[in-house]
């Protein structure tokens, strides 16, 4: 029986040849379930690029069932045999799920603690991933290095000595990998903090940068991403992956990958619409990946093409005022019935707050571009707890889904097919490189309250249906994105068990036997404008005065143009 059977999986179909042999064995680790690691396209590419790369064999490991030791999908190794476990962590919340695979794989979870076992050399752990690139500090405990930038952009660099590895200390090859730019090593970095708890300093020594450059791709084109594993059991499995853009130039206030992926890169249409058309050998759905798919050049002759060829275009969120009338009849043409839209506040005041640069009018003219081509059905993405936020804002929310609903249901009415609209309610996470990184999140009682109120008031809507993110994990992942430090031993005590709220509530109350930090300081507290903050090492390459000036904008309701990589200077990533 095949591993994946044994792990109730479907086969496979890898689209590459992975290498066999090589002198340097990786460990690609996933801190989640098999079908979300290979629904992520960024796994999947690492995978690639790694299984591919002269002289090391990789194999994947994914979070198993409680009380199973996780085991590797390709020969069923255990983590601990492997010289390298590199994770790809997409999100802040899957970090507990970190230190649950290296307990259950018996690796010692803390690098202080695997470099102290003088019986044992342990495999070297590192990272890489969007939740890193932001900051890295809560998990820095873990980990002996971290990769701050894109994979295809470092991984060649990092491993370029594996031919030499052979023979060498763990220590020899940490150091080699250490040089390379935009590796950051945390044990080359002492931090301080002040009586009252607040960071006062952050440096480095033996030679490290004071500040970690984040690496990226300048040419997508030059590094196409789309999906090298073909598995049905993946979230997405019934699509094939093509990433079409990085960045978004539209400059959301609250978007973490608005910032941190800047400079906004588009693949050329070109490239897009040819391993689109490719992907149908392999699926009959092509899925799109990209902050914002409608801007991206050549969107609507690519669905045109995969069409005509027989498929489906499912592209990821579309920004209402760039849908164009040849864009969705494009899609309806291709049979996509369902798109998402994301007006993320329901009043125009506030889409001016956190610089959606979208109005009502130009919501509905979308609306009725789809709805008139064919879409059935809308998802809705709206956010709750933004700041500033008041009730006429949400009360807004409530008025535009309706008015959407009174067109959706028209159309369909035309067509003799009830229309649907689905709305989805996240509460605001601040998140680090944005705007509103100073900003703290709603209480989690005043959230629920919010959003109570929001799905009373939208379940009186005739076909709508809801759907919403607890404030609980809101909470959670902003103590993940905003922590220090000290914050790898709330991610262990989290790790520890199921009944996390209960464990947050104890450190909460000071009550907790184990772990003596308010995670309040970095949810609900506020940061100065010159509060030296946890992740300001890393170089993302946008000045920090650039974000505070935007957060002032905020304030003054004050909007700003779209990224003009060919000319604007402004926030210095360009």
């Amino acid at each position: 029986m095949s591993r994946l059977r044994a792990m109730g999986q479907s086969e496979e179909q890898l689209l590459f040849r992975p290498n066999t042999e090589g002198p340097v064995s990786v460990c690609l680790a996933y801190p989640n379930s098999y079908g979300v690691a290979m629904g992520n396209l960024g796994y999947q590419t690492v995978y690639r690029i790694l299984a591919t790369s002269p002289g090391v064999v990789c194999e994947r490991l994914c979070l198993a069932g409680a009380g199973t030791e996780p085991r590797t999908i390709e020969s069923g190794r255990a983590a601990g045999d492997f010289d390298i476990i590199a994770f790809s962590v997409s999100f802040e919340s899957d970090y507990p799920n970190i230190v649950r695979l290296l307990r259950a794989s018996g690796v010692p979870v803390r690098a202080r603690d695997r470099s102290r076992d003088g019986g044992r050399d342990w495999p070297l752990l590192i990272a890489g991933g969007p939740a890193v690139f932001l900051n890295p500090e809560p998990i820095a405990a873990f980990f002996d290095l971290f990769l701050i930038g894109e994979a295809e952009e470092m991984l060649p660099e990092a491993f370029a000595g594996t031919g030499t590895w052979p023979g060498k200390s763990r220590r020899d090859i940490l150091d080699e990998m250490s040089a390379v730019t935009g590796a950051y090593r945390p044990d080359f970095y002492e931090v301080d903090y002040d009586a009252a708890g607040e960071l006062v300093s952050f440096e480095p020594h033996d030679g490290a940068p004071a500040k970690v450059s984040r690496r990226y791709v300048k040419d997508l084109d030059r590094a196409p991403a789309t999906t090298a594993v073909v598995a049905p059991e993946a979230v997405f499995g019934d699509q094939f992956l093509v990433e079409a853009s990085r960045g978004c130039e539209w400059g959301c206030r609250f978007c973490a990958a608005g910032f941190m992926y800047r400079p906004v890169r588009h693949r050329s249409a070109r490239g897009v619409a040819r391993d689109a058309l490719a992907g149908l050998n392999t699926a009959a759905t092509v899925g799109l990946v990209g902050a914002e798919m409608a801007s991206h050049p050549g969107l609507a002759g690519t669905c045109e093409m995969v069409a005509d060829a027989g498929g489906r275009v499912s592209p990821s969120s579309l920004k209402a005022d760039v849908i164009s009338a040849r864009l969705a009849a494009a899609l309806a043409r291709g049979g996509t019935r369902s798109v998402t839209v994301a007006p993320e506040a329901g009043s125009e005041r506030m889409r001016r707050v956190i610089n959606k640069n979208l109005n009502d009018d130009e919501i509905m003219r979308a609306t009725d571009l789809l709805v008139g081509d064919g879409v059935d059905s809308l998802k809705l993405y709206f956010m709750c707890g933004l700041p500033t936020e008041t009730g006429a804002d949400l009360d807004g929310i409530v008025d535009l889904v309706g008015r959407i609903r009174g067109r959706v249901i028209a159309g369909g009415r035309r067509r003799g097919r009830v229309g649907r609209i689905k709305v989805s309610i996240n509460p605001f996470v601040p998140k680090p490189w944005t705007p509103f990184q100073w900003d703290p999140m709603v209480e989690v009682g005043d959230l629920q309250g919010r959003m109570a109120g929001l799905r009373r008031a939208l379940g009186r809507i005739a076909n709508v249906t809801v759907d919403s993110e607890s404030p609980r994990e809101a909470y959670l992942q902003t103590l993940l994105s905003r922590g220090d430090r000290r914050v790898a031993s709330v991610v262990e005590a989290l790790a520890g068990t199921t009944r996390w709220w209960q464990e947050l509530a104890a450190m909460r109350r000071g009550s907790h036997p184990a772990v003596r930090l308010d995670p309040d300081r970095y949810v609900t507290g506020s940061y100065q404008q010159a509060s030296l903050l946890p992740w300001d090492f890393i170089d993302h390459h946008i000045d920090r005065d650039y974000l505070w000036l935007e957060r002032r904008r905020a304030w003054a309701e004050r909007e700003t143009e779209p990224c003009d990589v060919a000319t604007c200077h402004s926030c210095g990533a360009c």
